[in-house]
């Protein structure tokens, strides 16, 4: 039988308990089921520990970096002791360009030990609401939203705030959520100016028509990449009356496109000097193929958006219609969302418009590269 006789009178299992220890814990705790930043005052309240012992707690775990401080005097958990899942609600496996910014991410994430749960909205609004629902289930860190409908868009936003989610919503503006994509504007502009060059050095500035493709459930916002691409060229070419500036609805389809500019063609047969503006290069694809099915090949140019590779090769094919696209440059994707969510993560400030670099392709500048 064991001699307890050195044990002091009264001691019990609990008295080898270390009080601040444990009070530490309880903040860490406390942050880590939390996902939103945590004010001292609510620690206090909660915890029902002295102001002094909670400030000093939060004061020694940022210092080691265990929590971290916002500009705004929140605290955040931040050494997690699971690996961080990411939730990523794709545009749709069916867009080309929506599969290169998924490729991009699974590689940064692959090189960060991140966790990303993937999820296909099948570009239709119903379909993303019901992945954001199911990502939220899942408990994930951040969620990653690409999705085109405007109207949905503020109902996804409400209900990833209201778990205390952050979000990162991927060239389209989610209420609530920091931004990451083109400039729509700028890259719209840069692309209409391509478009009035070209007028100006093979048509000697002649425009019957210049068409814009839009987007228009995407919302005014991503619609300014048409309104900037029509702006450049009523810039470089003040000339042509208002009423020849067209914008028609493709919804960045391939053949949602190809029948209008079918429908567009058909009713013009005689003219000769058509610019086509298109809001991605899916959608270039499509006008392409309703040139070549009408013949007019030689009456109509056509810049995109996105540097896709089918692009591409149609822009060094001989008499092509396609006379550049704007990269938006979606190898920087990946790596540039994934140090973005780390930083919302860490409680960082960021930009609430995350722009990435965007740049004019022409087929000058793919002959060239072919050739060298």
């Amino acid at each position: 039988m064991a001699n307890n006789t050195n044990k002091p009178r009264g001691m019990t299992k609990y008295s080898y308990l270390i009080p601040i220890v444990s009070k530490t814990l309880d903040i860490m705790e406390l942050l880590q089921a939390e996902k939103a930043p945590v004010s001292i005052e609510a620690i206090y309240h909660r915890t029902g520990f002295s102001k002094t012992t909670v400030y000093r707690v939060l004061q020694t775990l940022n210092h080691r970096g265990y929590v971290s401080k916002t500009n705004d005097g929140l605290y955040r958990h931040v050494n997690a002791p699971t690996k961080l899942r990411f939730g990523f609600g794709s545009q749709s496996v069916d867009m080309p360009f929506s599969e290169a910014v998924t490729a991009s991410l699974r590689a940064a994430v692959a090189s960060s030990g991140i966790e990303l749960i993937v999820l296909d909205n099948r570009y239709d609004g119903a379909t993303a609401l019901k992945n954001a629902e199911e990502l939220i289930k899942a408990k994930v860190d951040l969620i990653i939203e690409f999705q085109v409908d405007r109207r949905v868009a503020p109902v996804i936003a409400d209900k990833i705030a209201a778990a205390g989610i952050p979000l990162i919503a991927i060239d389209i503006p989610h209420p609530h959520a920091t931004y990451f994509g083109v400039d729509n504007y700028r890259a719209g502009l840069e692309a209409g100016e391509l478009l009035a060059g070209y007028a100006s050095d093979n048509w000697g500035g002649k425009v019957d028509w210049v068409l814009g493709l839009d987007l228009e459930e995407a919302g005014t916002l991503v619609q300014s990449r048409i309104t900037g691409s029509l702006d450049g060229v009523q810039t470089r070419l003040p000339g042509i009356p208002l009423d020849r500036f067209v914008r028609m609805d493709g919804r960045g389809m391939r053949e949602k496109c190809y029948r209008v500019v079918v429908e567009f063609l058909a009713r013009r047969p005689k003219d000769k000097h058509i610019l086509i503006a298109a809001h991605t290069d899916t959608s270039a694809l499509g006008a392409l193929e309703a040139v070549r099915a009408a013949g007019r090949e030689r009456h109509v140019a056509i810049v995109g958006q996105d540097y896709l590779g089918e692009m591409v090769d149609e822009m060094v094919a001989p008499g092509s219609p396609i006379v550049g696209t704007v990269s938006h440059e979606v190898q920087e994707y990946g790596p540039r969302i994934i140090e973005l969510a780390l930083s919302i993560l860490q409680g960082r400030s960021v930009p609430p418009y995350n722009y990435v670099n965007h740049k004019v392709i022409t087929q000058e500048m793919v002959r060239m590269s072919r050739k060298a």
